[in-house]
């Protein structure tokens, strides 16, 4: 039995489509066995950043690095919703303390580890609710927006959120009556 070589640059092309970073699974669909993984941290080629991800050292930082990590542990299935998203929509002065990543409904039956400072959500999403925000996926504004409004975030935040999409265009009103009517029963 022969497998391919390792492919470097097939490598760097991976990691290149995510901030840096790649997996082990995506290390050994390009011919990377964990030994030959373990060979490049030791010289200082790779980092390893949590258990199955990894980021080629001398890689350039970007705009997404901070949540390339989880989306990558989340096995790609997760999107960045609620906080998370509202603040890179540029849709309020959330400032969310934590990353807030919506999850496919089985996972809640999973056993993991949630990595440091990740809220997960639990949601099946329609794929017109999910964009892109670089190399992350991310939901659309008009469903962040409802998503904000479902977890009771603040009212005056949700508030500027719902302001600031009608104003730029990002949804019509119809797309966020969630939302409008989480506010109307605060009031």
């Amino acid at each position: 039995m022969t497998s391919d070589p390792p492919d470097w640059t097939a490598l760097f092309d991976v990691a290149t489509a995510q901030a840096g970073y790649f997996t082990t699974a995506q290390a050994a669909a390009v011919g990377y066995s964990p030994q030959l993984l373990h060979k490049y941290l030791r010289n200082g080629r790779v980092e390893r950043i949590l258990r199955g991800v990894y980021r080629l050292v001398h890689f350039p930082a970007s705009e997404e690095e901070d949540l390339v990590v989880p989306w990558l542990w989340s096995g790609r299935a997760g999107v960045f919703s609620h906080e998370t998203a509202l603040a890179r929509h540029d849709l309020s002065d959330a400032l969310p303390t934590r990353i807030h990543l919506t999850v496919p409904p089985r996972w809640r039956s999973r056993r993991v580890r949630v990595p440091k400072g990740v809220e997960l959500h639990y949601q099946e999403l329609a794929e017109v609710d999910v964009g892109w925000h670089g190399s992350v996926p991310i939901t659309a504004p008009a469903q962040t927006v409802n998503d904000c409004a479902a977890t009771s975030l603040q009212p005056d935040l949700v508030r500027q959120a719902l302001h600031q999409g009608l104003t730029r265009g990002l949804f019509a009103a119809a797309d966020v009556e969630p939302a409008v009517r989480w506010l109307d029963a605060m009031a």
